[in-house]
């Protein structure tokens, strides 16, 4: 299991490490690039060409203001590309969504929300799963223990209003 993930600056790697650390928490190799869509096209172009013939399955990409790096990487790739939209600028982040949620028809970028890095690590995590058994399991198993503390505090609530 392969997992590539793309940042347009080292500014956005505290952003991004909780993405980072969940996907190898389940086993997934990552493969971290901070590559800038405007700064750094060509570097850019050389690493998708990388990713696309290495056995990566899903490219995480996170960009503020502009946020031109998920479509350029969509761009290149059949791959899905999930995008995380970076605040920081003036706009708290609403730019960069925008940038990302409005890509043109046939060149598809998933969105997560703003600073979504956690979500973008599962929503990856769960394409995988479509091929990976045992990330399958391991997914639902997560899942399972989710509920399971939910109904905790919920039974806890009512035991202290009841």
């Amino acid at each position: 299991m392969k997992a590539a993930i793309i940042m347009g600056s080292t500014s956005d790697l505290s952003k991004v490490e909780p993405a980072i650390e969940i996907l190898k928490n389940y086993g997934v190799k990552v493969n971290v690039r901070c590559l800038s869509a405007h700064r750094a096209h060509a570097g850019l172009s050389e690493f998708m060409k990388e990713v696309n013939e290495d056995g990566t399955e899903v490219v995480i990409t996170a960009a503020g203001m502009a946020a031109a790096l998920p479509g350029v990487v969509a761009s290149q790739t059949v791959l899905p590309v999930i995008g995380v939209p970076l605040s920081g600028s003036v706009l708290d982040g609403m730019d960069a969504l925008m940038s990302i949620v409005q890509m043109p028809s046939g060149i598809p970028v998933a969105t997560v929300a703003i600073n979504g890095s956690k979500n973008a690590a599962y929503l990856a995590l769960q394409i995988m799963a479509n091929k990976h058994e045992e990330l399958k399991k391991a997914l639902l198993e997560d899942r399972k223990a989710m509920e399971t503390s939910a109904m905790k505090a919920n039974e806890e609530v009512q035991a202290r209003f009841s």
